[in-house]
């Protein structure tokens, strides 16, 4: 034990004395010394080499499988979240039928992996040869060959946003339920349709727990990714995989797009931590004027005597 000297009320000084917690320091040793033998097991073993993983770490193929593993997170992202949006808006509508609908996709897309999913837009030729869009009662009309529609990238980008949209779906209606029940009052009560009052009054204010969840669900995309793998999306994984089957650096590889998505993932994580500054629970909404402009705007302190 130590102590270190204080001052009581009186300005005497008092000693406390501080009791060494030596089976914390013990466990923690312990979990140092583990962590570092495990550590140590890969980075000194013999059979891997750090040189092939320097090496391959910049390589034109795997930039832009990075390249193309951001632009499917991105694209997938933003069709679930939109998607997302609309499905909230139904499973919360007094229509019975676009709630049943609404609930119906959700169950589908949430209750089948994402792997199935992929698969299964890949292979949509075997279903539709051909797809077509023709004006009804007219011979005019478009006709593509699937295959060649639904390419490694499309079903990837496909698949992972419809299935995300079913996430989506709960996140904004949870959002959209949790704004202030005076706040559509007061949007009915200026005569507002239902459309004008969720896309100008709730919607806005919905987007503070919308979005930090927006940035998890990112986040988990990036590596969700590596599933397009058995598409042949040209994604990270997929063009690593290409690289250690030619020359049988496979554990190389793997550390390769391990580090890679570790750092896309910390960048994410940093966008993620100012999104949630910015739309956080530290933001409130703001609904000003004639227009209802919508403005964040941050938590302002209470003057002191006041409750």
């Amino acid at each position: 034990m130590r102590t270190e000297p204080i001052a009581d009320p009186s300005g005497k000084p008092i000693s406390i004395a501080r009791t060494w917690h030596w089976g914390r320091w013990l466990a923690g040793l312990i979990a140092l010394v583990v962590c570092g033998w495990l550590v140590a097991l890969v980075v000194a073993n013999p059979r891997l080499d750090w040189g092939a993983v320097l090496d391959y770490l910049f390589d034109p193929l795997i930039l832009s499988g990075i390249l193309v593993t951001i632009e499917i997170s991105v694209l997938a992202t933003v069709v679930g979240l939109v998607l997302g949006v609309f499905l909230a808006v139904m499973r919360l509508s007094h229509n019975p039928v676009l709630q049943w609908l609404a609930t119906l996709y959700i169950w589908f897309f949430r209750g089948t992996p994402v792997l199935v999913q992929l698969i299964f837009w890949y292979n949509l030729a075997f279903l539709f040869p051909e797809l077509i869009l023709k004006i009804p009662f007219t011979m005019i009309g478009l006709k593509w060959d699937t295959n060649q529609v639904m390419t490694g990238f499309t079903s990837a980008m496909l698949g992972l946003g419809l299935n995300l949209a079913a996430y989506f779906a709960e996140t904004v209606r949870a959002g959209i339920q949790a704004v202030d029940r005076g706040q559509t009052e007061a949007a009915y009560a200026l005569g507002m349709t239902p459309g004008k009052r969720m896309r100008v009054i709730v919607l806005p204010q919905a987007l503070r727990i919308i979005i930090p969840p927006t940035g998890n669900e990112f986040i988990s995309m990036l590596k969700t990714t590596s599933l397009v793998y058995v598409v042949a999306g040209h994604d990270l994984m997929t063009n690593a995989s290409q690289i250690y089957k030619s020359n049988n650096l496979i554990m190389e590889l793997l550390i390769v797009a391990s580090l890679w998505y570790m750092l896309m993932t910390a960048v994410a994580t940093v966008l993620q931590g100012r999104l949630e500054r910015r739309f956080g629970s530290d933001a409130v909404r703001l609904v000003r004027g004639g227009g209802l402009a919508a403005r964040v705007l941050p938590r302002q302190p209470k003057p002191e005597g006041t409750r």
